[in-house]
């Protein structure tokens, strides 16, 4: 059989792996429009920041160790159309500029997203930049050294991440964010608020509730922000904005969200039985509220394309779903979300609330401790968990983990404050954080369900 592979990044790579593991006798062909595969965009704040010294060290795979397994690499190359009927493919050879037809009988479409660039005036001006891509991260590092001042516009996690990164360097950060709060996507506000007030005792001026309206150049060689709440002068701009799915190939020939995201079965099947989707490019089925929905993950990019590699000769591996679990290391803190926010689950018809526990992570009379913030969302009725955000200078997201799985399984708080977790006092009270968390929510709600 003859599989084909668009795009080699996450997702793309973990099919790869499978089919060569589970059909060694394949015929693999891979399409790779970049010359290097398996970019991190988390390198590029971490590269800033002087954790990572060199950003080839963030690329997980090489193209050679799949053309040694007899895998056709085709690097460099740019697909521009495909005909799901005849099951043909037209690519471009972007170094030689030569036009390859080739065959497929099964094609795995790991084609990622694209930057949705923001309709700003001034936007294309060299010295406004964006964040996505390898190409990027080495630009974003060289005007760095020349530049001081650097405005980010966005507020989610690349934009706080990025903020770190300059922060770190010596930078003066001015971040711009167009909605209320920070990481509106993941937390709710007092989470959020421990964030933002993290970065600005860190050095950086943030502004929500503002929109960039335009770009312009100053004599004195800055750059200008004109936005809903007033101009600021910097040096250099880095935008993070959302991604796109990138399926316009298939356009007309599988079923698209209404976004473009590729609608798959629990195989990662589209609806052309002989194609299969993974990635970016492709829809989550979203546990907590038992929906599909887009949300553009690493870790989902590597699942399904695990999936996607294991099931595109035989559909014997279904999906779980996801509760989108995501963390991230910002100045020694951990900071990590999964599930739905008090926001989003009301938005989706829970009769939802939050539960607040604020407390230390171990008893007092150990050498040392550290807080914890943990906010918990659940739904009064059923009584279910359906999110969680938590902030510590404690190591807590293998919480967000357990609590990811709490999700998964449809425990109700009663059960999450009983649940059996390990005492010690090297690790935690006797009863765990997430077991207080969760009794907190109980006596909200007056008291345990009778069994």
């Amino acid at each position: 059989m003859k599989i084909a592979v668009i795009g080699c990044t996450h997702a793309g790579i973990a099919a790869i792996k499978q089919i060569l593991k589970y059909y060694p006798d394949a015929d693999i062909t891979v399409y790779e429009r970049n010359a290097e595969i398996s970019y991190l965009s988390c390198g590029t704040y971490l590269h800033l920041g002087g954790t990572v010294k060199n950003l080839d060290d963030v690329l997980y795979a090489d193209p050679d160790d799949f053309i040694e397994q007899g895998v056709d690499m085709r690097m460099q190359f740019e697909v521009i159309r495909i005909d799901a009927k005849e099951h043909t493919i037209l690519s471009h050879n972007l170094q030689t500029k030569e036009l390859v037809h080739d065959t497929y009988d099964k094609l795995i479409m790991a084609t990622g997203s694209i930057t949705a660039i923001p309709a700003i005036t001034g936007v294309e001006n060299p010295k406004v930049m964006l964040c996505k891509t390898c190409d990027q991260a080495h630009e974003l590092y060289a005007a760095a050294q020349k530049f001081h001042h650097v405005a980010i516009i966005g507020g989610g996690y690349a934009g706080v991440e990025l903020a770190e990164g300059y922060l770190k360097s010596g930078h003066q950060v001015t971040l711009i964010q167009r909605n209320h709060q920070l990481l509106d996507e993941y937390m709710d506000p007092n989470i959020a608020k421990k964030v933002q007030d993290l970065l600005e005792e860190k050095g950086a001026e943030i502004h929500t509730d503002t929109e960039v309206t335009k770009f312009s150049d100053l004599p004195d060689e800055q750059l200008q922000l004109t936005t809903t709440n007033g101009n600021y002068n910097v040096d250099m701009v880095a935008i993070c904005p959302g991604v796109i799915p990138q399926s316009d190939l298939l356009k007309g020939q599988v079923k698209l969200a209404k976004n473009g995201a590729f609608i798959t079965d629990p195989y990662m099947g589209t609806s052309d039985p002989d194609i299969f989707a993974a990635g970016d490019a492709t829809e989550v089925h979203y546990n907590p509220t038992l929906s599909q929905a887009y949300i553009p993950l690493a870790s989902h990019a590597v699942r399904q394309g695990t999936l996607a590699g294991i099931n595109v000769l035989d559909r014997h591996l279904k999906s779980i779903g996801t509760q989108a679990t995501t963390g991230m290391l910002l100045f020694d803190k951990t900071v990590a979300c999964t599930g739905l926010t008090l926001a989003k689950a009301k938005a989706a018809h829970f009769e939802a609330a939050s539960a607040l526990y604020q407390g230390n992570y171990r008893p007092d009379f150990m050498p040392t401790t550290a807080e914890i913030s943990i906010e918990l969302i659940y739904d009064k009725n059923s009584r279910k968990v359906l999110g969680a955000q938590l902030i510590s200078d404690h190591e807590v997201s293998q919480s967000a983990n357990t609590l990811s799985v709490v999700i998964q399984n449809g425990n109700t708080i009663d059960e999450l404050a009983f649940l059996d977790m390990l005492f010690s006092p090297n690790f935690d009270e006797p009863f765990n954080y997430l077991n207080l968390v969760a009794q907190v929510a109980v006596d909200q709600e007056h008291g345990y369900w009778r069994n």
